[in-house]
């Protein structure tokens, strides 16, 4: 059985990638907005961990909606669940389970457990997040003993997170993002697996 697994080159989607192929043929599927967007850095994180990779196309009227969200609400969190959904629905159309490496800690993204429930539901997918028991010191335990991953800030790595083109998004409106997203925010991005 296949399952496609939400992929944006860190270490999260990455080691719950690694898990989920121990019971499923993984494939890994990276979302953007702008069909022109490349991501090598992404390929080549799957090509580390030697799972099959596509790029989705989640298109520029989401992102709009999102950027909306986001000014209106004033914080980035309700918006890059909202993707998140979407991303997540995109999935369950094609894949009978549908992972990501959302963790216990995270606040963002997030599917609540009745959006779940409706989406398992209406399309007969299991959504599985295996990293959902993991806390944040025990996921950076996992990734230094499976993986060789990079860490920079938002933008400064090429990783395929949303975040990369919300703020290109509000930037193109003419708005700082940056009063928008924590200072300082170090996003991963795997750049090699480590001989177990």
């Amino acid at each position: 059985m296949e399952a496609g697994v939400l992929f944006s080159g860190g270490k999260d989607s990455a080691l719950a990638a690694i898990l989920l192929a121990r019971d499923y043929g993984v494939e890994l599927n990276t979302c953007v907005f702008d069909p022109n967007r490349k991501v090598p850095a992404v390929q080549a994180a799957a090509a580390a961990l030697n799972l099959p990779l596509r790029i989705r196309v989640l298109g520029n009227d989401l992102l709009e909606e999102a950027v909306d969200l986001l000014l209106s609400c004033g914080y980035p969190n309700d918006a890059i669940s909202m993707i998140h959904r979407a991303a997540v629905e995109t999935l369950a159309a094609e894949y009978a389970v549908v992972g990501d490496g959302t963790r216990r800690d995270d606040r963002v993204p997030r599917l609540e457990r009745s959006e779940v429930q409706h989406l398992e539901t209406t399309t007969g997918c299991s959504y599985v997040r295996p990293l959902l028991g993991y806390g944040k010191p025990e996921v950076e335990r996992l990734a230094g003993r499976l993986l060789v991953v990079q860490y920079g800030e938002t933008g400064s790595i090429g990783n395929g997170d949303y975040e990369q083109e919300i703020r290109g998004a509000i930037c193109a409106r003419g708005i700082d993002p940056a009063s928008f997203f924590p200072p300082n925010h170090l996003q991963s991005l795997v750049v090699g697996r480590k001989e177990t």
